[in-house]
């Protein structure tokens, strides 16, 4: 479902590079639930970013659910996050300015009309224990609430990859225990997740983990 293989990544800093992920190989089975674990610094952020198809690899190849992802120009990879990837961030990244429906229908809106998008959303919220705020803002709902509709986001266009990163990170433990379990609940129903976590905690709730030390991921 998807494969890294020997990424390399680096970036500028003055007149030299700094090396930031060597040789990074990982496969990822449809239906997997993963955690990747690092400290700050380790290159997380940068692996997140070249998984969710927004940046790319010095060297190295990449296949998402059978594309070439490397192969792909600037709009092409757009329309790839867009199919193929749900976002999933630690401070949920909801648009204050709109309801919690019209938040959910935001990826929907590159291919459908508001009114095929309104029932489509409307049935994630549901999903989510949520088809009783679709009219609140966010700043109305707790943080699990938010969260929890940042989750419904994720998941209305049916993406083939949901990728998390500190999902639980602004979330009391109570909380953060419930949104874990739903990613179990997700992950029972047939849906592949990525997460990404500094907390040993927090990446045990899959069923397998790696660890990104200094830009070096391995299986212990």
């Amino acid at each position: 479902m998807l494969r890294l293989q020997d990424i390399d990544k680096s970036y500028p800093m003055g007149e030299e590079r700094v090396q930031v992920l060597r040789q990074v190989s990982l496969t990822v089975q449809a239906g997997e639930f993963i955690s990747i674990l690092g400290a700050s610094g380790s290159g997380k952020s940068t692996l997140m970013n070249i998984i969710g198809c927004i940046d790319t690899a010095d060297r190295g190849s990449y296949s998402l659910d059978g594309e070439d992802v490397f192969l792909l120009d600037a709009r092409q990879l757009a329309a790839l996050r867009n199919r193929k990837i749900g976002f999933i961030f630690q401070r949920y990244h909801l648009l204050a300015q709109y309801d919690v429906l019209q938040n959910v229908m935001m990826p929907l809106l590159r291919g459908f009309s508001h009114q095929q998008a309104a029932p489509l959303a409307v049935e994630s919220l549901t999903a989510m224990g949520l088809g009783d705020r679709l009219r609140h803002r966010p700043n109305q709902l707790s943080g699990g609430q938010q969260q929890r509709v940042a989750i419904a986001r994720a998941l209305v266009g049916k993406p083939a990859l949901l990728l998390a990163d500190e999902p639980t990170g602004a979330l009391d433990t109570r909380t953060g225990r419930e949104i874990l379990e739903l990613f179990r609940q997700l992950n029972r129903q047939g849906h592949t997740i990525i997460q990404i976590t500094h907390d040993l905690t927090v990446a045990s709730a899959a069923s397998r983990i790696l660890h990104l030390r200094d830009g070096v991921l391995t299986d212990q």
